[in-house]
């Protein structure tokens, strides 16, 4: 990339606020959006500095070399479609019915939340990524490249390339990618399963809000992720 890289940022929340810092961090250009509109998010854009700028979600999309969507789940119909097309698009969703509704096909575990955002977005990239892991350990465990402590996020995806323009995001804010498969495949770190969230605590038996997250190793993972196991298959 010759100019200077961009993070597009469709939903700024926890999750959202949490990348964006880390994408500061790492020298990257940032470009926030909300549902609510880019005056809401004067607070976090003055607290990130001139790297980072709000804009409507379609702006975001735009803008990013990369771009994340970190919206609930039930919501993924609202994500732009036509500024999207050809970017790789990293999903940070997870199915919860009490606060999406019930989706019979994830019920059934018949698709993923990453492919039903395939299925909206089909000229773009999915890339699961970003959610199986607290937001606190997100920031806490975040390290450079090289680093003895350094821990692994699980991606999966069905295109080559945007799993690998995935990893290169995720080295430069702080993790190692850990290629789980095929975006049919990432049901094996969704909630619910041994990869989920209890896996980069150092305590895992006592969490608390002050747990510092323990590296993660790429071994421990790839453990966690086959012993994954379906309820309805």
């Amino acid at each position: 990339m010759s100019h200077q890289p961009t993070l597009g940022l469709i939903g700024s929340g926890k999750i959202g606020g949490a990348l964006a810092r880390l994408a500061v961090d790492a020298g990257l250009n940032v470009v926030l959006s909300n549902s609510r509109g880019p005056e809401t998010l004067a607070d976090l854009v003055a607290e990130l500095g001139p790297q980072a700028r709000a804009a409507t979600p379609a702006e975001a999309a735009a803008a990013g070399d990369w771009v994340v969507v970190t919206i609930p789940l039930k919501n993924y119909r609202q994500v732009p479609v036509a500024p999207l097309a050809g970017k790789v698009v990293l999903d940070t969703a997870n199915y919860y019915p009490d606060r999406d509704g019930s989706i019979a096909e994830l019920d059934a575990e018949e698709v993923t939340t990453s492919e039903l955002l395939q299925r909206h977005l089909p000229d773009s990239k999915i890339v699961k990524a970003f959610n199986n892991i607290w937001v606190n350990h997100l920031i806490s465990l975040a390290r450079p490249a090289g680093s003895p402590d350094r821990s692994v996020l699980p991606i999966a995806g069905d295109a080559t390339d945007a799993k690998a323009a995935a990893t290169q995001l995720l080295d430069l804010i702080g993790f190692d990618a850990l290629d789980t498969g095929s975006l049919a495949d990432s049901w094996r770190f969704q909630r619910d399963t041994p990869a989920y969230v209890g896996l980069y605590f150092k305590d895992p038996q006592n969490k608390t809000v002050e747990d510092p997250g323990g590296p993660m190793s790429a071994e421990t993972m790839r453990a966690a992720l086959a012993a994954a196991q379906r309820p309805n298959a």
